[in-house]
């Protein structure tokens, strides 16, 4: 997948500011390609230049169109999204599967958004090949355009990225195994002095779980410090 491959296609959009914030949200997560059809405020609009922020040349590189097949003769596959479920021949996709098929595919893709009043008509999604689904909570679904935009383009971005952990500690001042080992040995052998591990046949499950404890995520050497000075603190009592 490719992101330069798929558009975002808003549908009679109502609000000048909903645009832009829309091509705020696209360029937040790698997305550039937007196409526009019959907005009710006339265009180029200065509310839709002016909420978009730094992503000011998506709304100038933005693509208006008079109709909604006119937008999608140069797309391959189309997703239109849907609050409510329609009576019609089409798959319906959660959001999670709608972007697994995004992410193998090579085509071109787009992806509809109705107008904030009403979502897409049933005209306008005779044109997708899926429905696609945001979910939401039952008792209120409808999404705010650009909140909407937002989170499919989160979800298509996120998809690309390899898992990630976000570390702000220096590595020279992550704990050694060695050190690592210490402090366990220091912490069960003063467990065991409580009698903590009882009863004694789970003992080895428990010493087990302690250190996955210790384990999930890197020690510093100055968290293993602080955590030596609580433990030994607690010996006194």
């Amino acid at each position: 997948m490719s992101l330069k491959n798929i558009s975002i296609v808003l549908i009679k959009p109502q609000i000048g500011e909903n645009i832009g914030a829309t091509a705020r949200a696209m360029k937040n997560f790698g997305l550039s390609n937007l196409s526009i059809v019959n907005p009710k405020e006339k265009w180029p609009n200065t509310k839709a230049v002016y909420t978009s922020v730094k992503a000011v040349d998506i709304i100038h590189k933005a693509k208006v169109f008079k109709s909604t097949s006119d937008a999608l003769r140069k797309s391959d596959i189309v997703f239109a999204t849907t609050a409510r479920i329609r009576n019609m021949n089409k798959k319906i996709y959660s959001l999670d599967e709608a972007v697994k098929i995004i992410k193998k595919s090579k085509k071109k893709i787009a992806i509809l958004f109705g107008p904030e009043n009403a979502g897409l008509s049933n005209e306008d999604l005779i044109s997708a090949n899926y429905l696609l689904k945001i979910p939401s909570d039952a008792k209120y679904e409808s999404l705010n355009l650009s909140h909407a935009v937002s989170v499919v383009a989160y979800n298509l971005y996120t998809s690309k990225q390899k898992k990630i952990i976000y570390n702000n500690t220096d590595k020279s001042e992550i704990v050694g195994k060695s050190d690592l080992f210490k402090f366990y040995d220091f912490l069960i052998g003063n467990l065991e002095k409580t009698r903590f591990f009882r009863p004694i046949e789970k003992k080895e499950f428990m010493v087990k779980s302690i250190k996955n404890i210790f384990s999930q995520q890197p020690l510093t050497k100055r968290e293993l410090k602080t955590l030596m000075g609580i433990f030994s603190s607690l010996k006194k009592y």
